[in-house]
């Protein structure tokens, strides 16, 4: 077979990525449709700049989703004489396998089409929702220091502060270094901050239906028993299902952006409740004899959305690069993972030569970045106006 031209190369790859393309249509079909009923969501398309960014950042998260029917080759696979294969390179002997290449192989004879597809989904397996638990560590310390301040408030403070003082990358380097993942430090960390959400959605419940007895104890049960199974899976290992699970390698990783983004997270909740508890339906819920976590969490909290969806769209991009920054350097995760940084890293070797196998993630990791700052670009311009 012949090697496919440029314009073969993208038409093969646009119809691999049909469920993408199907998906998105979907998506914003019926977002535009009902745009009007879902609040800042529905405002973003009001924002060319959003709705570009919400376009690329649904294109990997759909791609990944749909990771398994999109790729052409096993992303671990590698085959007879074509390392370093240029894009739309022919199989040899392809028997049951695609015929091509698309994009090129790599410098282990695997398909880099598939690898950066697969990549997608290492990536967004992290860092959403590192981004999450960082967010509610961050609010349940933040909101507290702001809000009551003295000693509470110094005494965090001063912890962030600790915490921040360290460069980002040599922190990095320091929790997923081998010699810190044997040890126990990794598993204390992570039974710390794993609590954290189950503590947060815990008050958070408790202190919307405290005058509801009936409910507030169907939902805080439901929390503490779905928090509890994840909180088993995820720090020890012992979910007999299977659907709580992450490799040791995967969690320090996934510990490590939490410890290094809450700190951040806890700064601007802290700085934003400091302004907002000065505000009156503040001090009327305060006259109405309302508790202090129902005002920090059910008014204090509520009014503080737009700048902290803003940043929260930021974080996710934030934590790609550092995640993309750690394969490329080859800490905390498998040398044959297809993650973006460490296929990064493993193209560079031959960049000269043949640029592809290091281009390719390359691009798509500043696609990516690009559409979450897009993202957040037109979340903070329709905040504004909200």
């Amino acid at each position: 077979m012949d090697p496919l031209s440029w314009l073969q190369i993208f038409a093969r790859l646009a119809q691999q990525l049909l469920p993408v393309w199907i998906a998105l249509v979907l998506t914003f079909g019926l977002s535009i449709r009902y745009r009007r009923r879902l609040g800042l969501y529905g405002k973003l398309f009001d924002s060319t700049v959003g709705m570009i960014g919400f376009g690329i950042v649904l294109f990997w998260v759909f791609s990944a989703i749909f990771a398994d029917l999109i790729i052409t080759h096993d992303a671990l696979s590698q085959v007879s004489r074509m390392r370093n294969a240029v894009p739309g390179s022919p199989l040899p002997d392809p028997g049951d396998l695609y015929p091509y290449y698309l994009l090129g192989g790599d410098s282990l004879a695997r398909d880099v089409f598939s690898r950066v597809i697969m990549g997608a989904r290492e990536v967004l397996r992290i860092a959403p929702f590192a981004a999450m638990i960082s967010f509610m560590i961050g609010i349940t310390l933040g909101l507290p220091a702001g809000y009551f301040g003295g000693k509470l408030d110094t005494g965090l403070t001063f912890l962030a502060n600790l915490v921040l003082a360290f460069p980002v990358i040599l922190l990095f380097f320091l929790l997923v270094a081998p010699e810190i993942q044997e040890t126990i430090i990794p598993l204390i960390m992570a039974g710390v901050l794993f609590i954290a959400p189950i503590l947060f959605l815990t008050v958070l419940l408790n202190a919307r239906f405290f005058t509801q007895p009936q409910k507030r104890n169907l939902y805080v049960g439901g929390v503490l028993l779905v928090g509890a199974w994840a909180y088993i899976g995820l720090v020890f290992n012992a979910d007999p299902t299977g659907l709580w699970s992450m490799s040791p390698n995967l969690l320090n990783v996934f510990v490590a952006v939490v410890f290094v983004n809450a700190p951040t997270v806890f700064r601007i909740v802290r700085g934003i409740t400091l302004d907002i508890k000065t505000r009156d339906y503040v001090a009327a819920a305060q006259t109405r004899g309302e508790g202090p976590w129902y005002i920090m969490l059910w008014e204090i909290l509520p009014n503080a959305r737009g700048p902290l969806i803003v940043d929260f769209c930021l974080r996710i991009g934030y934590t790609t690069i550092l995640l993309g920054t750690l394969g490329f350097f080859g800490l905390g995760v498998s040398p044959e993972s297809p993650d973006w940084g460490s296929t990064i890293n493993a193209g560079r070797r031959l960049l000269t030569v043949y640029p592809h196998p290091a281009l390719v993630p390359a691009l798509a990791l500043m696609s990516l970045v690009l559409g979450l700052n897009l993202l957040a670009d037109g979340l903070r311009e329709e905040s504004l106006r909200d």
